[in-house]
């Protein structure tokens, strides 16, 4: 029986309104791949999201992360590879897709090497595949985590949270990431810097104390969301009707998929977030999520 190894790997949402590309959180949303050495050929079996999509070895994801971590070990990429991919989180959603595969390939490679790296050396091979550390950190660690990285380092620290409700509204939109990116500024008022950094001061306070009053007042953002949220049709009408319901909202990392938090009790936010995408021509569906406290983890085989 050849080595196998099976890693589960969860959503994440990222920037939390005015934490950009800093804060991030894990949800149990949970994608699981199974890497297995045979054969003498690289086959990808995808199901779920993403399923009759099919990419060359060569740019998929979890197959370019392993890639990495055997160049940076110095051994051979192996010939025969099977990989079973069961995908639960949509692609392009703002749900950490793409660092969830990185993550799993990670993962997988260390440990069928012997786990050469530890884990802060696989969170740097993984903020460099992404290009930011908001996703990936939360998506190895689990729960909220405050990141940056710069100068080639990741400085990474989990916070205190509480539970709250998450409800996450995706309308059937593209808008790929590298894509927003183009619409923010290069510059912003010093007034503006001071506002966001107090607020994701506050975000992460809200968090600690499970203050829903306080994660609401702080989830305003001035860098990232108000020139975001017109490219998506109804996002602005679904996160006010949502934010009337007593929710903090904002979008998950770059969107389109909108994030409401809320407590047991309160009226649901879904239907009218919903209803406000429909009246923008859009779609939608919805996941009820929980904030997962533990990151990525893998279940090695042999026979």
């Amino acid at each position: 029986m050849p080595a196998a190894i099976t890693v589960h790997a969860p959503a994440t949402t990222a920037n939390l309104g005015p934490g950009f590309d800093t804060l991030g959180l894990a949800l149990d949303l949970w994608n699981e791949t199974r890497v297995s050495l045979e054969g003498e050929r690289i086959v990808i079996h995808t199901h779920g999201e993403g399923e009759g999509q099919i990419l060359p070895a060569g740019e998929h994801l979890v197959v370019r992360a392993m890639r990495r971590v055997y160049e940076v070990c110095g051994h051979p990429f192996p010939q025969g590879l099977h990989l079973w991919a069961h995908n639960r989180i949509p692609w392009g959603s703002g749900l950490g897709s793409s660092a969830a595969a990185i993550v799993s390939g990670l993962l997988a490679a260390n440990a069928l090497l012997g786990n050469p790296l530890p884990s802060t050396e696989l969170l740097l091979l993984a903020a460099r595949l992404e290009g930011h550390s908001d996703n990936v950190a939360p998506a190895l660690l689990g729960g909220l985590t405050v990141s940056l990285f710069q100068d080639e380092q990741v400085l990474v620290r989990p916070l205190p949270w509480r539970p709250f409700q998450v409800t996450v509204v995706l309308p059937e939109f593209s808008l790929p990431t590298q894509v927003s990116r183009r619409f923010l500024p290069q510059q912003v008022s010093l007034s503006q810097a001071v506002r966001n950094m107090a607020r994701a001061f506050f975000v992460a306070q809200a968090f600690a104390e499970g203050d829903l009053t306080l994660l609401r007042q702080a989830m305003q953002d001035e860098l990232h969301q108000p020139y975001r949220l017109p490219l998506i049709p109804g996002a602005q009408e679904a996160l006010a009707a949502a934010q009337s319901l007593g929710a903090a909202v904002a979008l998950s990392g770059a969107g389109p998929s909108l994030i409401a938090f809320s407590l047991p009790g309160m009226p649901p936010v879904a239907p009218p977030m919903q209803e406000a995408f429909a009246r923008a021509g859009l779609r939608s569906r919805t996941f009820a999520l929980q904030i997962a406290p533990q990151g990525a983890s893998l279940r090695f085989q042999t026979g």
